[in-house]
């Protein structure tokens, strides 16, 4: 049975005392700064590929005006040229462009020592308003030259891909993953959980099956190599070129285990269809297979098998085989979502030649990923998970009077229609009645027996005749409980408060009739 951590306890620290100047200071740092550090690195990158080919010109002015646009394809904003536009861009120098963002969203954070879900919006304002900025500027400035890029494009764009990045790395800091986790009950959240590893299963599958396409073609991956040109600088170019779309042709193998595939220009590739036709000249395309196999369809086989593995792995979740299938919907939509938005990613329009377009299918994709995940998944997790006991009819149902039932208490596998009741119920320890057994005759308690605390303060009388100690021994028990006479505890209650004034330094004073009292 699932059950909710509620023993996790939360580390709060007291941020640090800053000014509103200073704060404005270090977000302006922290913003200007990922800017600065993301665009000199495409520059870097440039400056690297220009310096090894071999007819190209090295200039430093040259390389930080082809930065510009290259910059804005980092943030996967597309480019236009007079030929057509260039859409599909690599998702490697945008997957790096993120990260660096995130590390520095994360280290203003813990720099301003921001620990609340709301002090998050300042740093992710901040980044994704200068990533905005600069990058609507860069698109105005390029106007209609070789290179161009709509400004509202350009603007929102970055500013989408900067502030996602943010809100990524200050996510943990500043609680917003535990504020998201704690809205969610245990099912919903283990669904997630499982959609997200059903989601990286397939696209490793994905990989693999890339990875399997370019060790079967590797000899024309090399003559590929060879063909582009016998320079440093242009075999460097063309695997970087290769590296770059790595992510694109992995979730393009990933479509394609899952059965929805992909095309580039004329050409189509599913494990169902296959439309043969020509394709750039690029070494990582050699991983395309070249015509239909008859064993292709065997591929969709992985795609079932992490459906199963997710109903695996949902099928202890709650003893109710209603809440295991949500936690396999919940999973289900979770896959599908990822899928869209990685096919989204990864096509897009390639100039106006004969490539154009590469297609991702990303609404197919997401269906074909909800139903792998959600038509196996539920089966394993329905029939593979424990049973709720079995219910009597009504009619044959004995209703007892209300009240508690001491049985329930003592059943481990009481149900309740909300499943946090029924995980607090079961986190209940039973304990035997008789372990708080009390008694109700508080006399033969040695704690509440008054007449015990007064032979325990009496001395003890040494016996030296043995005809006495044998009378005492034949006495019955009853006397030993006889409370003793009233003026024996008056001279008992005389000599204890003689005694307490002794101890204190007091005099005994004397009353009217003469007698020492206190």
């Amino acid at each position: 049975m699932l059950q909710r951590d509620v023993t996790r306890e939360v580390a709060t620290v007291r941020p640090p005392e800053f000014s509103r100047s200073e704060r404005m200071r270090v977000l302006v740092a922290a913003a200007v700064g990922s800017v600065v550090v993301g665009y000199a690195a495409v520059a870097a990158l440039l400056a690297l590929i220009s310096a090894t080919a071999t007819y190209a010109e090295f200039s430093t002015a040259g390389v930080l005006s082809a930065a510009a646009p290259a910059w804005l394809a980092a943030h996967h904003v597309p480019l236009r040229f007079d030929a057509g536009q260039l859409g599909v861009l690599p998702l490697l120098p945008t997957a790096l462009l993120m990260l660096l963002i995130g590390r520095t969203a994360a280290g203003t954070a813990d720099r301003l020592g921001l620990y609340e879900p709301l002090q998050a919006r300042g740093v992710v304002l901040s980044i994704s308003g200068a990533h905005a900025v600069v990058g609507g500027t860069i698109a105005l400035l390029m106007g209609e030259g070789v290179v161009r890029a709509t400004p509202a494009v350009a603007f929102f764009g970055c500013a989408a891909v900067s502030g996602l990045a943010a809100t990524i790395g200050v996510a943990r800091r500043c609680g917003l993953v535990e504020m998201v986790f704690d809205k969610l009950d245990p099912v919903a959240l283990h669904g997630i959980r499982a959609g997200f590893m059903a989601l990286f299963a397939l696209v490793s599958v994905g990989s693999l099956a890339v990875a399997a396409g370019l060790a079967a073609s590797w000899p024309r991956t090399s003559e590929l190599f060879a063909g582009a040109g016998p320079s440093l600088g242009v075999g460097l170019g063309v695997f970087l070129l290769c590296v770059g779309y790595l992510p694109n042709a992995i979730i393009a193998g990933f479509s394609y285990v899952a059965g929805a595939g992909f095309s580039l220009g004329g050409v189509e590739v599913t494990p169902m269809r296959f439309v043969g036709g020509p394709v750039p000249p690029v070494p990582l395309l050699a991983a395309m297979p070249e015509n239909q196999f008859v064993w292709s369809p065997v591929v969709l086989v992985g795609a079932a098998l992490i459906g199963v593995l997710v109903g695996w792995t949902c099928r202890k979740v709650s003893d109710r085989p209603s809440s295991r299938f949500r936690a396999v919907l919940v999973a289900a939509i979770t896959a599908a979502v990822g899928s869209l938005v990685l096919a989204a990613t990864a096509g897009g329009r390639l100039a106006s030649g004969a490539f154009d377009p590469v297609t991702v299918p990303a609404g197919l994709l997401a269906l074909l990923v909800a139903l792998w995940v959600l038509v196996p998944g539920a089966l394993v997790a329905w029939l593979a998970g424990s049973r709720d006991k079995a219910v009597a009819e009504a009619g044959d149902a004995e209703f007892a009077e209300a009240g508690f039932d001491d049985d329930a208490a003592a059943d481990s596998d009481v149900v309740f229609e909300d499943d946090e009741l029924t995980d607090q119920f079961e986190q209940l320890e039973v304990v035997d009645e008789d372990e708080f057994a009390v008694d109700d005759d508080l006399e033969d308690d040695d704690y509440y027996d008054e007449d015990e605390y007064y032979e325990e303060e009496e001395p003890e009388d040494v016996v030296d005749d043995e005809e006495d100690a044998d009378e005492e021994d034949l006495q019955p028990e009853e006397e030993d409980d006889a409370e003793p006479p009233a003026e024996e505890d008056a001279a008992e209650d005389d000599d204890f408060d003689a005694e307490f004034d002794e101890m204190l330094g007091m005099e005994p004073e004397e009353d009217l009739d003469g007698k020492p009292e206190r």
